[in-house]
């Protein structure tokens, strides 16, 4: 066993039962609830973590009944028979002394439907449907349905439930003043608002018996006004305890929260002061989440006593073999997570079934296999980017010989601009990973080499993985010197002034402008920066955490401004849940954002356009073009040289 994470990989006991190791294996929706052949699918998936060392896994949220649906139609736990198909999840996870719990979420005002409920008929402002007040009976019958849904969890072979009580679901609805303004038994002071919790914990414990695990997920900061004070929270976890939960989950934020807590941007572990504070509290193991993903930070979390456990979610889709790894004192060869959301998260806000930016194969296990090549052959992969090092290493892995490409004098391609921005330094990570990865499979590397068509003899299959170029817009005085690409600014090949107009609003308009705008250290690398960046009180006076907080913007470096063509939002095509976060931090710097322009000219004067019929100039140093990109792929003449191709 590793001597590296010793406290990482030390037993828990919990007094019927032991976990193996300090790491849970956090909630995710994935989809695969809901789709074809689901249960088999999530059987292969979870069958995947547990073979790869965690200790304690809880499943994506399980509604108790459909009023509690995330969506139409998604997953409930109602019945014996829906139960009996959770067995194919169970018995692949058991199989490698691991434990699986379910998590019971009933979404409340956030459930995108109309049979929505909670507390008090306060619409939810992300959800376009009005909710409905839970009658008295209805929320009898509600907590019915949690505790049917926990024995039912039992009956499918699940070593336990987790209670969402946070991340502001129904549980939360009814704990804080922000969304309870009841006045009967269930509302009005705290000891009142936090029944309904309560009530579902006693009622589960009692029909589950005493060897059954229950983890209560406790919102311990809300991020946003009307909610818990810290008392609040400390009162709440100390009734838990009697009630009988054997493990309290750190909640962070609520989804309308306007506070970023899991995206790349947010320091490593910002939020395990939280939980600290919470330590000697309550005597049951406490759990803290968001943002952990490395086996050394999950160490260093529970060697300062900030935690008892770790809870890491999008890591384990990144690498399922994560603790694995660890234990064999190979960190260096985990697919550590980046925290970008585009393939997990956005997937799964948008229905589509979740998968993971830096590992394709998550949730896919039943869909690609990737076995070991009966009939090696010599490949070349040109240009060492992303999609180069993924298509190298996996090929290397299946046992051909591969060889690997790139004219300038590192891999990485776009990563190696993209890790320079601000609040993605995670992206060094994937670079390293891959560097390893290369090494570990022998792959042959040509750095500084560009790949003639004649090359191709020497190789049964060519790879073409050239990347892009960035589109140059037909502009006047589009070569203008004051006109630079976003690759010389990101490569530094240019020294900007200190006016800037950029030429496009997507993702790299706005990490260029992010880049330019930024002075001093990244608030990403500082959890106290970050939190007085965001208004967040590290010492928790203020209710929820940032009641009558101001945030603290990071002082600015030049002005900018950014422009679209389209009319609507000004960055509406960012991700679906990182998206306001972007613009949020860039309205922070006074980045002035201007949609609905027609380009004119550009000159000495500087760039000249049309807004609503009038003409506007600005005078701005250089102009830099963020308009999108084309494929590189046509740089050769492949059909002339009879090139194979591999797609």
């Amino acid at each position: 066993m590793s001597t590296n994470f010793p406290n990482l990989l030390k037993p828990l006991d919990l007094g019927f039962t032991t976990l193996k190791n300090r790491v849970l294996m956090g909630s995710m929706h994935t989809g695969l609830e809901e789709v074809k052949n689901g249960y088999v699918r999530m059987a292969s998936y979870f069958e995947a973590r547990a073979k790869g060392g965690v200790g304690l896994i809880v499943t994506g949220g399980i509604s108790p009944n459909f009023r509690g649906w995330v969506a139409p139609f998604s997953s409930k736990l109602t019945s014996n028979r829906i139960a009996k198909k959770h067995k194919l999840i169970t018995d692949a996870v058991h199989k490698y002394d691991s434990k699986i719990c379910m998590q019971i979420l009933h979404s409340g005002r956030y459930g995108y439907h109309p049979f929505n409920v909670s507390a008090s008929n306060i619409k939810s402002p992300i959800s376009k449907f009005k909710t409905k007040s839970l009658s008295e009976r209805g929320i009898q019958s509600t907590i019915n349905d949690f505790v049917r849904c926990s024995k039912l969890a039992k009956y499918a072979g699940y070593d336990g439930v987790e209670i969402m009580g946070s991340e502001g679901y129904l549980i939360n609805q009814f704990i804080a003043k922000r969304t309870n303004k009841r006045n009967d038994k269930w509302g009005g002071e705290y000891i009142n608002r936090i029944k309904f919790p309560l009530e579902i914990v006693k009622r589960i414990r009692l029909e589950v018996g005493k060897e059954f695990i229950i983890i209560f997920r406790l919102s311990m900061l809300d991020l946003v006004e009307g909610g818990s004070s810290w008392d609040e929270v400390v009162q709440l976890a100390k009734e838990l305890e009697k009630a009988g939960v054997n493990l309290i989950n750190t909640g962070i934020g609520w989804h309308e929260s306007r506070i970023p807590t899991i995206a790349t941007m947010v320091p490593r572990a910002a939020f395990s002061w939280v939980t600290k504070r919470m330590m000697g509290e309550v005597s049951v193991p406490l759990i803290t989440t968001n943002r952990i993903n490395t086996p050394e930070i999950a160490e260093k979390i529970l060697s300062n006593g900030h935690a008892d456990m770790v809870s890491m979610a999008r890591p384990f889709l990144a690498d399922p073999e994560f603790i694995n790894k660890a234990i064999a004192n190979k960190s260096n060869e985990i697919n550590t997570c980046i925290a970008c959301n585009q393939a997990c998260l956005d997937h799964a806000f948008k229905g589509k079934i979740a998968s993971c930016l830096v590992n394709p194969l998550a949730c896919h296990e039943t869909e690609i296999i990737v076995n070991n090549t009966k009939t090696p052959k010599r490949i070349v992969v040109v240009g060492a980017g992303p999609a180069g090092l993924s298509y190298a290493t996996t090929a290397a892995k299946r046992g051909h010989n591969v060889t690997l490409i790139e004219k300038s004098n590192s891999i990485g391609g776009q990563f190696n601009m993209a890790k320079k921005i601000p609040g993605k330094e995670e992206f060094y990570e994937t670079l390293r990973y891959f560097d390893v990865m290369l090494q570990k499979h022998n792959v042959q590397i040509h750095l500084n080499t560009t790949f003639e068509p004649a090359m191709a003899k020497k190789y049964d299959n060519v790879i073409l993985a050239t990347g892009i170029i960035p589109r140059k817009p037909k502009i006047i005085g589009i070569d203008h010197p004051k006109v630079v690409s976003y690759i010389d600014v990101l490569n530094n090949k240019v020294k900007i002034g200190s006016k800037v107009a950029l030429i496009g609003a997507g993702g790299i308009g706005f990490d260029v402008a992010e880049y330019l705008s930024h002075k001093g250290e990244s608030s990403s690398l500082k959890t106290k920066l970050f939190m007085e960046e965001w208004g967040v009180d590290m010492n928790f006076t203020a209710r929820g955490g940032i009641q009558k907080v101001k945030p603290k913007p990071l002082e600015t470096k030049r002005q900018i401004y950014l422009l679209q063509r389209k009319s609507g939002k000004v960055g509406a095509s960012l991700g679906k849940t990182t998206g306001w976060i972007h613009r949020f931090s860039l309205r922070n710097k006074d980045v002035k954002m201007i949609n609905s322009v027609k380009y004119n000219k550009i000159d000495d004067k500087g760039l000249n356009y049309f807004k609503n019929n009038k003409e506007f100039i600005l005078d701005v140093d250089h102009i830099v073009i963020c308009a999108g990109q084309l494929s590189n792929n046509k740089i050769f003449d492949l059909a002339k040289n009879k090139i194979q191709i591999q797609k």
